[in-house]
């Protein structure tokens, strides 16, 4: 058994990091479990759930199974664009520690709100290559940017071809989670507002620690817009392709007449809505809105909850699966191994 740190201890933090107070803890633990919770309200409402079961027991393996394949195509891509971003600084991360790093912190991600396990790369980095929180900070915040930005595309794109579906208040909702993704990060990019605005929390983060790292960090940033963005958006975009292709899959698989467009929009939506800071990898959240919108589209509400659940074991559980693996192979260094580089060969 590996002697790995807790990865709920890891997650967004640096190692050197006061602990958050009781209080936060006890916030987050709550919402670790509104989604689950809603999850259990959705499917108590079901009028039959014995439909849910059947569909989800008569799953053609074949299809499921190649749909499980696929992750690894989209964690390659992801991996790919990571690289990409650090070589615009120079840093160039062998692959195979790369996917060790990237697994893992998909493994905290996907456990806790808001997918903060990412931050354990910078971990890797310090400690591979000696790389400063400053640049692997900024090549986490780019990464999460690129997705960002595509998935708000993708959003934007099923909202209006749902239009007629997508009404009231889910709506509001929606489009203001796509005005949000595409405003806030425009203050990045702004020289002089950027260092006002974040100095206090970059100083808070670091402990005082990383004198004229707010500076690398954001020139860092901005080193990765213009020209690079030809190299991350379109593997960005692939990646997101990957998994909507999985979604088709798994409707198909399910005997669901649900077409690669409709697939696409589905859980772009969907994953937005699992952005929402009351949920863990979008549980509960997901199936409430699977549920609502296929009544509109002539499906049965437990339809598109089994649809969810199906979609949350192919895609979510089994990287969760994995990065657990990779966690156990090679555990995030903490302590004084993050303060000594060591380079790789």
């Amino acid at each position: 058994m590996s002697d790995a740190p807790d990865p709920g201890s890891l997650g967004g933090t640096r190692p050197d990091a006061a602990p958050p107070p009781a209080r936060s803890s006890l916030l987050k633990r709550a919402l670790r479990w509104l989604g689950p919770i809603i999850l259990v309200i959705v499917i108590l409402r079901i009028p039959d759930r014995g439909e849910m079961l059947r569909a989800l027991a008569a799953a053609a393996p074949l299809p499921i199974l190649f749909a499980v394949l696929l992750n690894a195509a989209n964690v390659y891509l992801k991996v790919v664009r990571w690289q990409a971003l650090l070589r615009t600084r120079g840093i160039r991360y062998p692959t195979g520690r790369a996917f060790s790093a990237f697994l893992s912190s998909v493994y905290v991600g996907m456990l806790t709100p808001g997918r903060v396990g990412d931050v354990l790369r910078i971990q890797y980095l310090r400690h591979d290559l000696g790389v400063s929180y400053a640049e692997g900070l900024a090549s986490i915040v780019m990464d999460r940017l690129c997705d960002l930005y595509v998935l708000a595309a993708f959003v934007a794109f099923g909202v209006v071809r749902y239009s007629p579906v997508i009404v009231g208040e889910l709506a509001y909702v929606t489009w203001g989670g796509v005005a949000a993704i595409v405003i806030a990060p425009v203050f990045l990019l702004v020289p002089g507002l950027a260092e006002k605005l974040l100095r206090g929390i970059y100083d808070r983060l670091t402990r005082g620690k990383a004198e004229g790292g707010l500076d690398r960090f954001l020139v860092a940033v901005r080193a990765n817009i213009g020209r690079p963005l030809l190299v991350t958006i379109p593997l960005t975009t692939l990646a997101f392709v990957v998994n909507y292709v999985q979604g088709w899959i798994i409707g198909q698989a399910m005997g669901i007449d649900l077409g690669l467009t409709d697939a696409t929009c589905l859980l772009a939506i969907a994953s937005l809505l699992g952005l929402l800071p009351i949920s863990v990898s979008g549980v509960g959240v997901r199936e409430l809105f699977f549920s609502l919108v296929f009544p509109l589209l002539g499906r049965s509400p437990g339809a598109g909850v089994s649809f969810g659940l199906l979609v949350f074991a192919v895609i979510y559980v089994v990287n969760i699966a994995a990065g657990f693996v990779s966690w156990q192979l090679a555990p995030p260094p903490t302590g004084s191994d993050s303060d000594a580089p060591q380079r790789l060969a």
